[in-house]
């Protein structure tokens, strides 16, 4: 098993216990780890997960019951629960990890610790957040694009506008310069 595999369930472990005694974040890690021995790099991801879930749940957990379409947050498993914030964690705060690669690790641990139809729901809710953030994402690329295309064309539209111009001064030149050609081929007129 990797590492941030381990550091996952482990943060599972602990965000379920929080669930009856939330108050008690640090003195419960301390706990935590002390029963166990795992190597600091699992120890301080498992941290990042739980102090990150436990900072954003709000937020999480709004977006979370904004994709469960007939599923309240309080109804579902505290397993299962826990899982989605995880992951629905990993999905804000880690924009290099592939997220097939988070809602795969997320789904793996939901069999472990769930069953098998907890790992169906789970993939399903955290497809759908997927989703939801691509979407979201690709708008706000849309709008910085038309924004950057405003600006694109009106620079366009100067650059024709000083060559249109230079054009003209320089026709206006040329025609200076053919009337005082025939001026000087033709005096008297």
């Amino acid at each position: 098993m990797g590492r941030r595999r381990k550091a996952r369930e482990c943060a599972l472990q602990i965000l379920y216990e929080l669930e009856f005694h939330e108050n008690e974040v640090d003195a419960h890690l301390e706990d935590f780890w002390r029963e166990r021995k795992e190597p600091e790099e699992v120890k301080e991801y498992c941290e990042w997960l739980v102090r990150g879930v436990l900072r954003e749940r709000a937020r999480i957990d709004a977006a979370i019951q904004e994709v469960s379409k007939n599923w309240r947050l309080a109804r579902m498993a505290l397993v299962d629960r826990n899982i989605l914030r995880l992951a629905a964690f990993e999905l804000e705060a880690e924009p290099h990890l592939e997220p097939a690669i988070i809602i795969n690790e997320a789904i793996e641990i939901a069999k472990k610790f769930s069953g098998e139809e907890a790992a169906h729901f789970v993939n399903g809710l955290l497809d759908a957040l997927r989703k939801k953030k691509e979407s979201e994402k690709r708008e706000a690329e849309g709008e910085k694009g038309e924004e950057g295309k405003d600006k694109k064309d009106k620079k366009e539209e100067k650059n024709k506008e000083s060559i249109m111009d230079k054009n003209s001064r320089l026709n206006k030149k040329k025609k200076e310069k053919e009337n005082q050609k025939k001026k000087k081929e033709n005096p008297e007129k």
